[in-house]
């Protein structure tokens, strides 16, 4: 819970990991040079007092997570994605052992998802499923520029990706967290495209897709897309460090995305271990459009508690109470189970 003012925010952190890029994991150079870009981004938009060393980001613990996050970062709730990226780490770069063991010590403050890759065929399906039952997936996470052998990428349209789709229909899982954004050395950048979600969002329209990053830097694409989809959310990390360096751009892309979806569709994530949820939240609630971006939906404190937790908790009721102090009260209240 974050206060400020006297005003109340329940916070969700929608998206966070807990990997290993530890030189002893790198399977090969690819994997070297992909924690060095996340370092490279990490460094040039975090506050140097909140900048770790090197050895530290490349694997951090247990402790950090829940100090960080929970601690000293507001968090109520937060949302661990996975992604393995076996063909540049020898045990897949979420560590999913550690983080599944993270989840049942937090207390019930973590929702952790699943993953799955469209190439993996039956076996793959036959894992989904296992995954499902063994971690009570709600969601899932989806890297479509990951490597596979020969192949660099896949398309959330193909029909390979739909098997898996409908697998997730029949399963109850409701949030599909796709990486559509920035891309990572030696990633493709194009394998990030964002237009095959309109494919998707159109077909599964039971579904939630999470694009995380808004698609950046295809944000007019993503939101041309979102606007006619309403299956489909900004998910906020990459986004939101900008506002320390780059804050009139921060309130250029917060400003396009109110004005193309709503204030129902944007989730605050802080992209941790890349930044810390601390300094994004106290710089969020404290931020207001420059003189000049006039033509901007409101970002009104109620439109930063929606953005800040409420939106987000709305997609996972199983695991997500908010207290009645932190609803809405002029508002559509937040359903709960």
């Amino acid at each position: 819970m974050y206060e400020k003012d006297g005003e109340k925010y329940f916070v969700v952190d929608g998206h966070i990991h807990f990997w290993d890029g530890s030189d002893e994991n790198c399977k090969n150079k690819y994997g070297h040079q992909f924690i060095e870009c996340f370092y490279g981004y990490s460094s040039a938009l975090t506050p140097p007092e909140y900048l770790w060393d090197y050895k530290k980001y490349q694997k951090y613990t247990e402790a950090d997570v829940m100090h960080d996050v929970f601690e000293i970062g507001y968090a109520d709730h937060a949302i661990l994605n996975s992604v393995h990226l076996w063909d540049f780490f020898h045990h897949g770069f979420d560590r999913e052992a550690d983080a599944w063991a993270l989840t049942q010590n937090a207390g019930g403050k973590i929702t952790m998802n699943g993953t799955w890759d469209a190439r993996d065929g039956d076996e793959g399906i036959k894992q989904l499923e296992a995954d499902a039952k063994r971690f009570d997936l709600q969601g899932v996470k989806i890297y479509t520029a990951a490597w596979k052998g020969d192949s660099r990428g896949f398309k959330m349209s193909d029909p390979e990706a739909y098997r898996y789709l409908e697998k997730c229909q029949e399963l109850g899982i409701k949030n599909i967290h796709v990486h559509k954004g920035p891309t990572l050395t030696p990633l493709d950048k194009d394998a990030f495209d964002v237009s095959d979600i309109d494919h998707c969002a159109t077909d599964f329209q039971d579904l939630n897709f999470i694009v995380e990053h808004c698609g950046l830097p295809r944000l007019e694409d993503f939101c041309w897309i979102a606007t006619q989809e309403a299956n489909v959310y900004a998910g906020l990390s990459v986004v939101m460090p900008f506002i320390h360096t780059r804050p009139h751009y921060f309130g250029d892309v917060i400003g396009e995305l109110l004005y193309w979806l709503d204030e129902d569709r944007l989730i605050f994530s802080s992209d941790y271990a890349l930044w810390q949820p601390k300094w994004l939240i106290e710089k969020f609630v404290d931020f207001n459009y420059f003189p000049d971006q006039t033509e901007y939906p409101e970002l009104t404190t109620d439109v930063k508690k929606k953005i800040l937790g409420l939106n987000v908790a709305k997609l996972y009721p199983k695991t997500i109470t908010v207290p009645e102090q932190f609803q809405l009260s002029a508002a559509e209240p937040v359903l709960q189970p």
